[in-house]
């Protein structure tokens, strides 16, 4: 029996999916844990689902042998490192859709606002400042909106931007087809120096650090203003800080930092702090009620998949193969490195033992080999030591 534990407050209806699979042995963690805290809260757990707080890296994957698959309950996997999850056969999962209209939603509602100067009305009121001047106050329409990242975020961002009035314009490193009226830059320069609205929309890593920086924030307008609701550390906030106070950009609105408080007990610490121009949101882009039950019933059904059939379609560091309903007696998961004659050695110790193939399904991705197997026949312990060690094997579950 597979045990599941989920930690950060997923939401419940994750747990409800699950049990209605016929996976009850599901143990919640209200918070994130770390180091040797985490490790002994996983001792036991075949399945682990997280969001966005909780390290999965390398040495506490390595301390986990019995692991076979992690639910991402959020868009982003940073927090695990997929390589080594992949490198010990367990698969990663994770809702790369389910909290868009969120994100999006938060970045336009930001924008109108920054537009209007309304952060600042806002804060003036509150010390007792009654100011109605309209200089500097635009409204959205007509105005370029530019998108730097044209994904599954970004064209929906573009969508809702063109549907209050505003021309949108974007850049992507890849070619991507436009929606709607939506017009491809060939740079990242090009839009900066267009738009009166940048948002940003790309993924977290080494390609993605610091993209913005001061001379790039420099070929903005300065009635200009910047989102970011993608990665923390897209942004030079040190850059960003320095222009707002300069008054060489009109306002951000920022919702992800480089560096993020753990829980609401410790203190957030920003250069942004302080300005009346600034929306500063806590990493709430996909934080709606909407979206967190989305998120539970995505990566809830994924994992449900797996262990009931070995599917592993989308997920994000595995050979993929799509879902088939198990009907044979026996199924057998076989995880291997990708190479030369290992399928030949698995279906010889299917014949040794008499049994027959009625389906088997095999997919590759780099140094990974995923194959399922079905026979219409009970497998034993000796039949499965003997599959578990044919060369190449990383790891061979029996369902």
């Amino acid at each position: 029996m597979s045990q599941i534990v989920l930690l950060e407050k997923i939401h419940p209806n994750a747990r409800q999916l699950l049990a209605e699979q016929g996976f009850t042995d599901v143990r919640e963690v209200p918070g994130a844990l770390s180091g040797p805290e985490l490790i002994a809260a996983l001792a036991d757990a075949t399945v682990v689902g997280i969001r966005s707080r909780t390290q999965l890296d390398a040495a506490v994957l390595g301390a986990l042998p019995q692991l076979r698959a992690i639910g991402c309950f959020c868009i982003g996997t940073n927090q695990v490192d997929l390589k080594a999850a992949a490198a010990h056969g367990v698969p990663v999962f994770n809702a790369p859709y389910s909290n868009t209209r969120s994100v999006a939603e938060l970045v336009i509602a930001q924008a109108m606002l920054l537009l209007r100067r309304i952060p600042e009305k806002n804060a003036k009121a509150h010390r007792g400042v009654w100011d109605k001047n309209a200089q500097g106050a635009y409204e959205a329409r007509n105005k370029l909106f530019g998108i730097i990242g044209y994904g599954n975020i970004g064209a929906q961002v573009g969508i809702l931007a063109e549907s209050v009035g505003m021309r949108v314009c974007y850049f992507d490193v890849e070619s991507k087809l436009p929606l709607g009226n939506a017009k491809p830059l060939v740079t990242m320069e090009e839009l900066l120096a267009q738009s009166d609205v940048v948002t940003l929309h790309v993924p977290g890593g080494a390609a993605t650090e610091n993209i913005i920086t001061a001379e790039r924030l420099a070929l903005m307008k300065p009635s200009a203003v910047l989102i970011n609701a993608a990665r923390g550390r897209v942004v030079d906030i040190g850059a960003l800080s320095t222009a707002l106070r300069q008054g060489k950009l009109a306002g951000a609105a920022i919702d992800v930092f480089p560096i993020e408080p753990n829980s609401e007990k410790e203190e957030f610490v920003s250069a942004l702090r302080g300005l009346d121009n600034v929306i500063l949101t806590p990493h709430i882009g996909g934080s709606t009620e909407e979206a967190q039950e989305n998120i539970g019933r995505e990566v809830a059904e994924k994992l449900a998949r797996f262990l009931a059939a070995g599917t592993t379609r989308s997920a994000v560091n595995f050979p993929e193969i799509a879902h088939l309903p198990k009907e044979a007696r026996s199924r057998v998961l076989h995880i291997h490195r990708n190479e030369p004659g290992v399928i030949a050695h698995l279906n010889a110790a299917f014949a040794d033992a008499g049994l027959n193939i009625v389906a088997q399904q095999l997919q590759t991705r780099g140094e990974l080999g995923y194959a399922i197997t079905d026979v219409d026949a009970s497998i034993d312990e000796a039949l499965m030591t003997r599959l578990r060690q044919v060369p190449g094997t990383i790891r061979c579950n029996l369902l």
